[in-house]
């Protein structure tokens, strides 16, 4: 079944060396579905730090050239092979940035799969997938609020309720004004819990508190930003981190953590090689857990959540797909609060 001409190319951004100068938009041929597989009409894709990091050349060893880059898009089923059963013409969709994880942990062969980075990602006019990688959306979300979802709002889903078993009441630590941090945000403040925010702009520090951050504190004001956290919370810590940081705030969150609480390693702005006290974790009994995304179970209960609390992600700024080096100018730069996303005109 298909809402769909098959006689048409697909239109497409490329990468065919590493730096965002060698990104152009080009034609490739449409190639036909499989039987258990859809074809999505990409309405909005949206960007992530790795994604700066393979267009940059950091992932070199595991992508393969030319590339579409990405892995977050939303859209509408225009086609959908003979034995599909989980969606409809016109349904409005999410797909999974790791589309082999389903359900259960997650795998070596399913890290292998991930979208934009070891195998074609999403920006393009169309996109091709196998029925159980998608997720429905609800209508109450714009595309590009949807194409927001599938990294940033997944991995922080995943770090605070599905690994961190987040509850009201408690307390969370989130650092900076990036997509996963601003969801994590918002989050954990529909659960019931506690937020405080770190940034270094007192400009995005006001838009926190404006998203639901209990406190904010600016840590170029206060370098030693443990400390205060400490301050904030009587000297007991938080319950959870949202760690994006790396090498250079690793050790400073563990002084912020609390007895028993729990670190969710997302990134590593500052690097990732560095030293910190295990000593500390030991005496504190912490969880220490790297998270990437998570499954389209997840997906689907993180949704569920959405849905039920009204939480619309933040947009910072919309970028055309021919401006896919401009939107990556700007992720780079560090000025956006939440998403920054990409529409694909029709």
């Amino acid at each position: 079944m298909s809402l769909f001409a098959s006689r048409q190319s697909n239109i497409v951004a490329q990468l065919n060396a590493f730096d965002l100068a060698h990104i152009e938009i080009v034609e490739r041929p449409i190639r036909h579905i499989l039987p258990s597989e859809v074809r999505v009409r990409v309405c909005a894709a949206s960007l992530n730090h790795q994604d700066l990091l393979v267009v940059r050349g950091h992932c070199a060893d595991t992508v393969r050239l030319p590339l579409i880059p990405l892995s977050d898009c939303a859209g509408i089923v225009v086609e959908i092979g003979v034995e599909v059963s989980r969606f409809r013409l016109g349904e409005r969709v999410a797909a999974a940035p790791l589309p082999n994880w389903v359900s259960g942990p997650l795998s070596t062969e399913m890290i292998a799969r991930s979208l934009g980075l070891a195998s074609d990602g999403v920006l393009a006019k169309y996109f091709i997938c196998d029925q159980q990688s998608l997720v429905s959306i609800s209508n109450g979300l714009s595309f590009e609020e949807a194409a927001a979802l599938p990294s940033a709002g997944l991995t922080a889903w995943n770090a605070l309720f599905e690994k961190g078993n987040l509850k009201p009441g408690q307390t969370v630590l989130v650092q900076g004004s990036g997509g996963v941090s601003i969801f994590a945000l918002q989050f954990a403040a529909a659960g019931g819990a506690r937020v405080i925010a770190l940034s270094g702009s007192d400009s995005k520090l006001e838009r926190l508190l404006r998203l639901g951050a209990a406190h904010v504190i600016n840590y170029r004001e206060q370098p030693d930003w443990s400390r205060a956290v400490l301050e904030l919370t009587g000297g007991a810590g938080v319950d959870h981190v949202v760690e994006i940081g790396g090498a250079g705030t690793f050790e400073k969150s563990i002084r912020s953590t609390g007895v028993g609480g729990s670190i969710s390693i997302i990134g590593s702005l500052t690097g990732a090689s560095g030293t910190f006290d295990s000593l500390a974790i030991l005496k504190k009994t912490l969880q220490l857990q790297g998270v990437i995304a998570g499954s389209v179970e997840m997906f689907e209960r993180m949704n569920e959540m959405i849905d039920a609390l009204h939480i619309r992600p933040v947009i910072d700024r919309t970028f055309q797909m021919q401006d896919i080096a401009g939107a990556l100018r700007y992720l780079e730069s560090g000025r956006h609060v939440g998403k920054v996303v990409v529409t694909v005109a029709s």
